[in-house]
Parts: structure tokens; sequence; C-alpha cells
């Protein structure tokens, strides 16, 4: 039975119950928007777009930092059936023409600062995309670009008739290619109800939260919160690019109860010169995805007062699938916590039997907010989604009282001897040096274990030096699991929600390993 269920509807209905509360602080432009204001400008952004000739079904892409022309942009096109493609910024031409064919993207709206980057992709042609409609924010300088802000001014702030719901999709959302080609996710109206659904029923959500938002909103894991920022009636304040020092500033100004951070931002939060003065007293909590977050970091938090709660999920489960709460964060350190409202999670072995608790295996998850399907992968679909569960690629064990706790992903599980080695335990370790800034673990070819794990570090002291490290592991992990070499890099490659590039270690330092 039709529920006439969508999203961008939910903008207005805010707009209408809330009409003066503020909705969104956009820090980069110091602009704020009550829901009535943003509601307004969503539903011009919704008709400059329907004047262009777009309606429902067609694609628009999003090429923008965090502010409020991303919101404006998903929550008004949305409401006349229009399918948002959000976009990582941080990619190439190359790329993001890769995304914008296969997802036949009409339009987009983009960023002043990416006009380099756009002018290419016109050049392109149809090599480039399948793109008609280029529409800038800001002084972009390029002829064949309309000016975001002119077509929304020439437009009325009526709310448009709503053309979609339930199982039309909503947006498309490019995996990070971690391992190849990305492949377009597929949520619809519905899936995405059930996500806030689910987050509202088992988060810690109250009306007067401000949350902050950090992470870029072309990642699920900001983009789903942003949603249920406006489903629950909270204030968000939009930082434009997360900075460690203007967080701290931030949730001391703003008075902000609650944000989300993947386990980097938050170890760089910490390296604030005298971060201390700052003022976090209104922070409930903080969110925390994409990695498991080491124990130190856990500790370090939970000394300065403020609780890590760890969440689990993906963008194929629009975000959420585990939670640990308040209750249990202290007593289960390091563990994602326990299935969400509306979820089920299993963990299995190869050949789908339920693992005994305490035995690690794949990660399977399943609820109405999965997502509908790859985007033009049927293929790809089929062997993700078996009988209703969404097979996640993750290793994890489940406890007596079903908390789970992620160990890593399978693609990068090492076998070294025979034996099933975790990288994420072994980065646990070396991320309690105290000389260590961040760590990767990957698999090192190996003539006599198969393979064998390498350590790759960021220093915090210069003067560390591999033997140190490696002494530092004995005796904390089994000997099949101590890392047989170290190197030390400036940086770990990762993808804009946090996760380590493994890939990219793996084709830099691919050299058999010392026996």
């Amino acid at each position: 039975m039709a529920t006439d269920i969508n999203i961008g509807a939910f903008l207005g209905t805010r707009a209408f119950l809330n009409p003066r509360k503020e909705a969104l602080y956009d820090v980069a432009g110091n602009q704020r928007f009550t829901f009535t204001e943003l509601n307004g400008r969503a539903n011009q952004a919704c008709a400059a777009l329907s004047a262009l000739g777009l309606g429902k079904g067609d694609r628009v892409a999003l090429l923008t930092y965090n502010g409020h022309e991303f919101i404006e942009s998903f929550f008004g096109p949305a409401k006349a059936g229009m399918v948002i493609m959000p976009l990582n910024w941080r990619l190439t031409a190359e790329e993001l023409a890769f995304i914008l064919k296969d997802g036949g993207a009409r339009a987009i709206i983009f960023d002043a600062d990416f006009a380099p980057v756009i002018e290419q992709l016109k050049e392109m042609g149809d090599q480039g995309s399948t793109l008609e409609h280029w529409i800038g924010v800001g002084d972009h300088g390029l002829e064949f670009a309309a000016n975001y802000e002119d077509l929304l001014a020439a437009q009325p702030t009526d709310e448009p008739a709503i053309s979609a719901s339930d199982d039309d999709n909503l947006f498309i959302m490019y995996t990070s290619g971690t391992t190849g080609n990305p492949k377009g996710v597929v949520h619809t109206h519905t899936t995405v109800m059930w996500a806030l659904l689910t987050l509202a029923n088992t988060a810690d959500v109250h009306f007067a939260d401000r949350y902050l938002v950090l992470l870029p909103l072309f990642h699920v894991g900001a983009l789903t919160p942003m949603l249920g920022t406006i489903y629950k009636g909270n204030s968000m304040v939009i930082l434009r690019n997360f900075d460690p020092a203007s967080t701290w500033s931030l949730i001391e100004e703003e008075r902000i109860t609650t944000t989300l951070a993947v386990p980097a931002m938050l170890a760089f939060m910490l390296q604030v010169p005298d971060f201390e003065r700052f003022d976090w007293s209104s922070l409930r909590y903080v969110t925390s995805g994409a990695a498991p977050v080491p124990v130190t970091t856990i500790n370090t938090y939970m000394e300065l007062g403020i609780e890590i709660h760890q969440v689990y999920g993906m963008t194929e489960t629009c975000g959420p699938a585990c939670l640990i709460g308040p209750d249990d964060a202290i007593h289960h350190v390091g563990s994602t916590g326990k299935s969400f409202f509306h979820t089920q999670v299993r963990i299995v072995d190869g050949q789908g039997n339920d693992m005994p608790p305490g035995e690690a295996g794949e990660v399977l998850v399943r609820g109405a907010h999965i997502m509908k399907e790859y985007w033009g992968r049927p293929e790809a679909t089929a062997e993700t989604i078996v009988d209703g569960w969404l097979h996640t690629g993750d290793v994890a064990v489940m406890d007596a009282e079903g908390f789970v706790t992620i160990q890593d992903r399978i693609k990068d599980m090492i076998i070294s001897g025979g034996e099933n080695v975790y990288p994420a335990e072994i980065e646990n370790i070396l991320l309690q040096h105290p000389d260590i800034a961040d760590a990767a673990v990957i698999g090192q070819e190996s003539a006599k274990w198969g393979e064998s794990p390498l350590a790759v570090l960021v220093r915090k002291n210069p003067d560390v030096n591999e033997e140190q490290v490696l002494a530092h592991c004995d005796g904390k992990l089994a000997r099949y699991k101590l890392p047989k070499g170290a190197v030390f890099v400036d940086e770990i490659p990762r993808n804009p929600s946090g996760k380590i590039l493994k890939r990219v270690l793996r084709e830099e330092f691919n050299a058999p390993a010392p026996e």
C-alpha cells in the first residue's frame, strides 16, 4: 500500500511545524537559515531545475562543499522526483567522468572552486558525461555555466507538486572504489525513511540538539545524519571542511551537543595545541564510524568526559547497522554495539552458517533500509544481497549478548602460515606506541609464510625507528601476528570516509617481506 513518503517534503513539513526555528548555520558564509528560509530556497532550486526541463527520474549531480547549497539542492529537487548524485569533490575529472556517465546525470551543480575540473569535463564532450546543464555556485567564470543564485532568484518559493514517493529512487551514491571502479548505490525514499526511523529509534537524539556536520556530505556517514536532523527538527552547524581547531571552537561557541567524526578526525583533534582551553561541556557524545576507533583514542576522550559511541554501517545500509549506546560504551570498549532498531545482523562462515559467540565471520545485515540495488549492475546486486541479507565483506565477532566487534575487511585479511591475521588488531597495538601518530598494516608476499604483516607508520617523534616499533609489539600479539617489518611515511592514504586505502599501500610496498 502506498504511503506517499517523499524525503524532500520533510523539509516543508518541518518548516510548517517549526517555521522560525534555526535549521542551519553555514559557517563558511556566516549565514543562518530558519526552516522556512531553507525550505523556500529548496523550492526555488526545484523550480529552477524544473524550468530547465528536468523532472522525475532525472539525475542531478552535486559537486559542492558542505553548505546550504548542497542541502537546498538535495531536498528541493527530491520533491519533484529528481534523483540526487552527490559527488566526491576530491576526484579527478577522469574519475568524475566515469561516475557522471555511468549514472547518466543531466545536470550538475558545482562550487566555483571546481571550475577547472568542470571545464575539463566540458571539453571531454560526450566521452566525459551525459551532462546538459551546468550550474555554478559563486563566481565560477565559465561562460557555458549558469549562476546558481541567479537561477534561484528567478523562481518562487512556493511548494512544488510532489511527484515521487515510496520506492522511487532518491539518490545514487558511488562507493569509494577501494577495489576498482566505483559502483552506484541506489537508495529510495522508502529505504532512506527506514534509515531515519532506525536512527530515531536507536540513537540518543533530542529535539533541542545542535548537530555539527564535519564529514563531507557526499559520504553517507554525513548525509544520513543530516537528513535525520531535518526529520527530527534539530539545528545543524555545517563546516565547509574539517579543521581540528575550528571544530573545538565551534563546539564551544555554538553549544554543539553531538557530532560524528571518523577515527582519524578524533586523533587530529587531540593534536590541537592546548585544546583543553575550549569549553566542550555542551557535548553529550561523539559518534564515530568508518573504521574501528583505537582503544587509546576512546580512553583519552573518556578521560575528558566525552563519550565515544561507535557506529557501524556503510553506503549500502544508508548508514545504520550497529551502534553502541551510552550505557554500554564503557563496558564494551572497542565494540560497535548491537544491531539498530529495525535491523538484523548475523555473523556467518563461508558457507553461510551462523558462527558461535566469539568466533569471527562475515557480517550480514538485513533491514528495510538496505539499498535497492547497484545502479546498472544486476549481477553485483545479486552477489551482494542474498535472500534479503546484505553481505558486507567485513569480518567481526558477536558475543553472547549480541555486541558486535568489527575486526577487518575480508579483503584486507592477511593469511600468514595458514592463520588469519586481521590488520586492525595490529594497528590498535601500534597506535598504543607514544611516538606513532597513525598506522596501517598490509600483507606482504612471503616465501616462508605466504604473507606476513608489514606496518606502515606515521611518526610523532622523528627519532623512533623500526626496531623500537617491532619491539613494542612483541609480547602484545601472538608470534604469527607480529609485523615482520615497518616503513615510515608522511601520511596514510585514506578515502573521504576515513578508511585506509590498503590497495594504494599494497601497490607501493609490494616487495617480498624479509624472512
